[in-house]
């Protein structure tokens, strides 16, 4: 049964050296060039991969950076968390992906590559990024890891500015064979405190679009990411949606402290990129009784929310962005005012809760069931079983998954395979230039 501090996903920033010079960076400017000469050592992080590993094998370990692909055991870190049981996936601006590189974090075992597109529009990526040519770069990195079959997501950090690129962007990931398209919000903290945020009312039309495609979608995967706002807007769609908490599904609110952390590199744990301040060091104290006990992460699970987030009939679904409260107020439980909603004053929503199971599951269901991310299972779980009863059936089985994937995918399931296509270059919906 999950419990309020099962770790879904952690984030290990390996460096802050990076070949690009982003805007948008929540990483200190002077250092991208030449990093800390602190960082982690290769047996420093494997060592948190065994702690995490020991805790659950479910947990998703995404290597970060700066750009993770500066670092020369970068294929040894993937190895041996894979080696753990552990999904490895590492988050990169795609620019170092050539196919000798991919083919070796491929045989690491790396389940696929992160890579970040910021606009269809080359010179507005370039810019973003700080570097001219960076899109071309990005674009071949990607053709590699299709050419060599190695999965990717695409990332993509929605401002104001490109905003309207949405529905392209989506058309581009399905083009290119990614399997997830994640949408990225930014939060003004960092370098992005020089940038102005994609405004409230952006900020819904955004996250109207990402649900009424992800409803459509059986190829691609689309997610939201730092945008707790999701649940709500997913709720007030379409209350049965299998996309809230209701229903199981952690993905889309914020799940900082509570199910996810991230590592500096230099050691410090923080609740996400966003809350800058390190709440201990996994250098001088153990990162398991960091992440069961500390109070930042406590007061994180049990949550005291101000202003109208503590009045809010979605505080228990969505609870805002604590990062955008504290840059903002000045306090991690201060109301988040990039939402656009005005309480109502009705009952407060709540989760779905696990109760123990009353249904059997066999074996190889139970294997199946945990080579998905850890916060889908439980909305998985809830799935399958309410479809055994209603079959009239005790015992979930292979096929019932196997079933409810075609329901959602169609025939060939979830995305796995990469498409054989012509080159992304002569697919992408370029956004025309404004005279």
């Amino acid at each position: 049964m999950a419990t309020p501090n099962d770790l879904y996903l952690l984030a290990v920033n390996l460096t802050r050296r990076c070949n690009l010079n982003c805007a948008h960076c929540y990483l200190d400017a002077e250092t991208l060039k030449h990093g800390s000469s602190d960082e982690l050592s290769t047996a420093e992080v494997t060592d948190l991969l065994d702690q995490v590993a020991e805790r659950s094998r479910a947990t998703m370990v995404v290597l970060t950076g700066g750009e993770p692909l500066l670092r020369q055991d970068l294929e040894e870190l993937v190895a041996y968390g894979t080696a753990l049981g552990l999904f490895m996936v590492v988050g990169t601006n795609g620019v170092m992906l050539k196919d000798k590189r991919v083919q070796s974090l491929k045989a690491a075992g790396a389940m696929g590559m992160g890579i970040s597109v910021d606009s269809l529009d080359p010179e507005h990526h370039d810019q973003f990024r700080g570097r001219p040519g960076a899109w071309n770069k990005t674009l071949a990195g990607i053709e590699a890891c299709r050419r060599h079959q190695l999965p990717f997501q695409v990332h993509f950090s929605v401002t104001e500015r490109n905003a309207g690129e949405v529905p392209a962007m989506i058309d581009f990931a399905r083009a290119s064979g990614a399997h997830v398209l994640n949408f990225f919000f930014l939060v003004c903290t960092g370098r992005g405190e020089s940038m102005s945020d994609i405004s409230p009312a952006a900020y819904e039309q955004v996250l109207h679009q990402i649900l009424a495609a992800q409803d459509s979608s059986e190829d691609l995967i689309i997610r939201a990411r730092c945008a707790p706002h999701f649940q709500r807007v997913a709720h007030q769609r379409d209350p049965h949606s299998p996309w809230t908490r209701i229903q199981g599904y952690e993905g889309g609110s914020c799940i900082a402290g509570t199910h996810y952390c991230r590592i500096t590199p230099e050691g410090g744990v923080t609740a996400c990129p966003y809350v800058p301040d390190e709440i201990d060091n996994i250098r001088q104290r153990p990162f398991v009784d960091i992440w069961d006990t500390a109070p930042d992460f406590e007061k994180l699970r049990k949550p005291q929310l101000g202003g109208k987030c503590g009045n809010c009939e979605y505080q228990r679904m969505c609870g805002g962005c604590r990062a955008r409260g504290l840059a903002l107020h000045g306090d991690l439980m201060a109301e988040d005012s990039w939402c656009a909603y005005r309480p109502q004053g009705g009952a407060i929503l709540e989760p779905f809760v696990e109760t123990p199971a009353t249904l059997s599951w066999t074996q190889e269901a139970e294997q199946r069931l945990s080579r998905i991310p850890a916060f889908l299972q439980k909305m998985v779980k809830r799935r399958a079983e309410a479809h055994v009863r209603g079959l009239g059936e005790r015992e979930v089985n292979a096929e019932h998954l196997h079933s409810l994937a075609r329901r959602r995918f169609g025939n060939d399931g979830p995305p796995r395979v990469i498409p054989k296509a012509p080159t992304i270059a002569a697919k992408i919906p370029i956004p025309e230039k404004k005279a």
